[in-house]
């Protein structure tokens, strides 16, 4: 590609659990990639187990990039994940490498492929207050609050979204605009149109909620519960993005005696599924640009991809 311009990039996407960490690896090994983590809750250190993050002997097999990188106390944000990744795109342009983006947050791929919103930093007495109220008054008070302040974004938001509403609310508090408004004036893509290959994993559901469920077995026995128990003697913000990952508040219940090992297992298996049934909704209409393959045929689409990155 001419100078100035990102080389071509392939991007692996899918619900959790459909193989994407295994086929990532497989093309860096064979073109010579560098592996960048597009999943929100992996790039938290806290969260090795129980987020099923590359082990380290498949770290050490290729480069990984932008996982554990951040401390669970953090509330690491979209924009944030796409300052990191320009500096990796930068460091796979310099070395020749391909860059492989892969993971399941959908936000993430849909702002290295369409930009993203701008939304200056929250002061942290804004957003502590705003948390404050929501505890105390609950959250049917935050949105009344925010239909006030706000009506625009409150109509869209179900009024028991508790991290959705909070946010709108410390936006406009803090800047005096709308969170829609601020949308609408972004940062460019990092990949442009036709700078990348971009794959959604498609498995059958009832094949892939099987493999969820087992993986969830998993990384109980691998010692999930122990990694969830080291994060909540923090006594971290309950809000946190990494006090909420899948399998965390559930295990964190048990851990406080108020659901049997067993129970917190089935309601974790539970919620994982629903979100990988998200993800599907999520990908099929937020980015059209991804096609869809069956895990089986992703071998010969990447080697495809592979083929055309010059």
């Amino acid at each position: 590609m001419s100078e100035g311009h990102p080389s071509k990039a392939v991007l692996i996407a899918g619900p959790t659990a459909s193989g994407k960490s295994a086929l990532a690896l497989e093309l860096a090994l064979a073109a010579g990639g560098i592996v960048i983590n597009a999943d929100s809750m992996q790039v938290y250190r806290d969260l090795r187990i129980i987020t099923a993050r590359p082990t380290r002997g498949d770290e050490a097999r290729a480069p990984h990039r932008l996982y554990g990188h951040v401390d669970a106390a953090v509330n690491f944000s979209a924009g944030a994940w796409v300052t990191d990744a320009a500096k990796v795109l930068e460091e796979a342009q310099a070395l020749g490498r391909l860059p492989i983006f892969i993971g399941g947050t959908g936000l993430y791929f849909k702002a290295l492929t369409a930009g993203l919103s701008v939304v200056p930093p929250i002061p942290a007495a804004v957003r502590e207050d705003v948390r404050a109220r929501l505890e105390r008054n609950g959250v049917e008070a935050l949105h009344a609050e925010l239909a006030t302040r706000d009506p625009r974004a409150a109509e869209r938001l179900n009024v028991r979204d508790r991290t959705r509403i909070a946010r709108a609310l410390e936006v406009v508090e803090a800047t005096g605009r709308s969170l829609l408004d601020w949308h609408h004036e972004g940062q460019p893509p990092l990949l442009p149109k036709n700078s990348f290959r971009a794959v959604f994993l498609a498995p059958e559901r009832d094949e892939l909620y099987a493999r969820i469920d087992a993986r969830f077995d998993a990384m109980l026995g691998a010692g999930a519960l122990k990694e969830v128990e080291r994060l909540a003697d923090r006594h971290l913000d309950p809000l946190l993005p990494a006090m909420k990952a899948h399998g965390v508040p559930v295990l964190i219940r048990h851990l406080r005696g108020e659901l049997g090992l067993e129970e917190a297992a089935s309601i974790g298996r539970a919620d994982t599924r629903h979100y990988a049934k998200r993800q599907f909704t999520w990908f099929r209409h937020q980015l059209p640009e991804f096609e869809w393959v069956k895990p089986e045929e992703a071998r010969g689409w990447l080697a495809a991809a592979a083929r055309e990155r010059d």
